[in-house]
């Protein structure tokens, strides 16, 4: 292993984090041990290209350990779990999120990948073609803000994990997929309860002024949740019959969850859009629209 963080040696006792049936992984001492997979070499550089423009709320890399293992820091604070705590709701979540997203995405803006760049996907997903959610790819983002890649301190977003879908995206769709986990963009019916009534407009209009999303890019969020769906219900069923363990997701609710997700979307394109358009709130105007 190179570049051995303080603080982390022989006596730290390792902590298993991890064991979905996906992935194991384990805490030695300050740092986070994975298994390394073709896509790591490329997260790491993309991990330390952000890290040396200041952003301090991701893992650093640390190359790997005499087992081959990826090593990443430790990343301190609290990820939530299922069932959602209700505080994860709160409208200061969602602008705490937006602004990390923002910061990320600045990082990365300018940062080309290596010649060799290999990127993760989940199973199947070279056997299906869905339509692209953009024209042309602006930088490289996380894109996949499920709760339990986000970590919080004192209530609120503090921190990003799990880069293993990251990949050459653009601003907006690496945003809608934030606002799908977490105004969220699903059937009020499938929410937990302390989200079944939230105004989705509202909470979309939030993240976009957080963000200071421009004109474009406000009018962009609609569509291009409306494509992602329709892309993740082709996605999920080829990972289903490609992967056991997306075969028991998608058996177990997801084909239907994804389905109402389409069609509430779908009728509620309108109002969503609508309640986007317009300028920024004055209030959230701490980052200057792109």
């Amino acid at each position: 292993m190179s570049d051995r963080p303080a603080g982390d040696g022989p006596a730290g006792e390792p902590e298993r984090l991890v064991h979905d049936g996906v992935s194991e992984v384990w805490r030695v001492g300050g740092t986070v041990r994975r298994p390394c997979r073709p896509f790591t070499a490329t997260v790491q550089a993309y991990l330390r290209h952000v890290s040396s423009q200041g952003v301090d709320f991701v893992p650093e890399p640390f190359g790997y350990d005499d087992q081959g293992r990826e090593v990443l820091s430790f990343v301190d604070g609290d990820v939530p779990d299922e069932p959602l705590p209700d505080g994860v709701w709160a409208g200061e979540v969602l602008v705490a999120l937006a602004r990390l997203i923002r910061r990320l995405h600045d990082a990365a803006q300018g940062w080309e990948p290596p010649a060799d760049a290999t990127w993760g996907s989940i199973p199947g997903q070279q056997d299906v073609v869905v339509a692209a959610l953009f024209e042309r790819a602006e930088l490289v983002a996380h894109q996949d803000y499920c709760p339990g890649n986000v970590v919080f301190r004192a209530g609120l977003p503090a921190a990003f994990i799990d880069f293993d879908l990251a990949r050459p995206t653009s601003r907006v769709a690496d945003c809608v997929n934030a606002m799908y986990w977490w105004v969220p963009l699903v059937d009020p019916g499938d929410r937990r309860p302390a989200a079944r009534d939230l105004d989705a407009g509202r909470r979309l209009r939030v993240f976009a002024d957080a963000y200071a999303m421009s004109a474009a890019q406000r009018a962009a969020v609609v569509p291009v949740a409306c494509q992602r769906v329709r892309n993740t219900a082709v996605t999920m069923a080829a990972a289903a019959a490609a992967d056991p363990i997306f075969a028991r997701w998608w058996a177990g609710g997801l084909r239907e969850r994804t389905a109402r997700a389409e069609q509430w979307i779908t009728r509620q394109a309108p109002r969503l859009a609508a309640a986007l358009d317009g300028p920024n709130c004055p209030a959230c105007l701490v980052l200057r629209p792109i």
